[in-house]
């Protein structure tokens, strides 16, 4: 069997991006190319790795046993490339999945630190949505997820990481914004701003306090904390937010805490695809984030 790096690595790609035209631009080759090492995969192989579902390549059976062991290969295969062109075996690169409180507010910090401290290339940070996250784990894209949303995936590991609390604000000019103390009985008939389906904060609202409430009303739908902070405080809705994303509009004036009886907690998490060869950089990173 003459199985090539190329040739996985061509496949890797594919899976990835779906299409052979999208996976020729990422890999800066012609798109026969691409064909032509696909073919020489399967031919080697004795097996279609891929069905052909208008014009898209979909993984079969066979391919999504092959994907895993690939990525493993590759993986390993710049290991050693690295082991022998550097003095550390903490070289190499990461790509990086976090959703966005955690993308925005807490990776850089730790980021930072860590290649401060090793020599490694932290190809990608990608901040998205939970439900995102979990999709570029499962197609092999990221090599971790950092996510305020729990995951439920047979295929995904799932470790508890760090606490977050949550608060629930308003714009000064809001009606609660004066109160002392609020209960869940001063939040019935209210509006909210909430982000897209997907969405940690989302789903934190959705189970810990809508739960909660007769009667409770969707503002806007928007795609990002920003917008959500803007809007509210425009006196467009509530909000239920992070204090890392709110903290600095609530000491700027543009939002009030609202003083909510109980302490709202969410927990963010850790995610790794199972089937994912974990390298040693890989390895040093999850035990330096969980120190932290």
């Amino acid at each position: 069997m003459r199985i090539s790096l190329k040739q996985l690595n061509v496949f890797t790609v594919i899976a990835q991006e779906k299409t052979m035209t999208k996976a020729a631009e990422r890999l800066f080759i012609t798109k026969p190319a691409i064909s032509l090492s696909l073919a020489e995969l399967e031919k080697n192989l004795g097996y279609k790795v891929f069905d052909r579902v208008n014009n898209r390549l979909v993984l079969n059976s066979e391919g999504r046993q092959l994907l895993p062991l690939a990525d493993e290969l590759l993986e390993r295969a710049e290991a050693i490339e690295h082991q022998f062109t550097a003095d550390s075996q903490l070289t190499g690169s990461l790509n990086i999945g976090a959703s966005d409180t955690i993308g925005n507010h807490i990776a850089p910090i730790l980021l930072s630190k860590f290649q401060q401290q090793h020599s490694c290339d932290i190809q990608q940070l990608f901040i998205s949505n939970t439900a995102q996250i979990i999709n570029q784990l499962l197609e092999f894209k990221l090599d971790i997820g950092l996510i305020e949303g729990k995951a439920h995936h047979p295929k995904l590991s799932i470790i508890e990481w760090q606490q977050d609390e949550m608060y629930i604000v308003c714009a000064p000019s809001h009606p609660l914004a004066m109160q002392k103390i609020m209960t869940l009985d001063d939040l019935e008939h209210s509006t909210w701003l909430l982000r897209e389906e997907g969405s940690g904060s989302r789903e934190y609202f959705l189970n810990h306090i809508a739960s909660n409430l007769n009667d409770w009303h969707e503002s806007l739908q928007l795609h990002t904390t920003e917008a959500i902070i803007n809007c509210c405080s425009e006196n467009m809705g509530l909000a239920c937010l992070s204090q890392l994303a709110a903290q600095n509009a609530i000491n700027d004036g543009r939002l009030v805490k609202l003083p909510y009886k109980k302490t709202l907690t969410r927990q963010y998490w850790l995610l790794l695809h199972k089937e994912k060869y974990q390298t040693p950089l890989l390895q040093y990173f999850m035990n330096f984030i969980q120190q932290k």
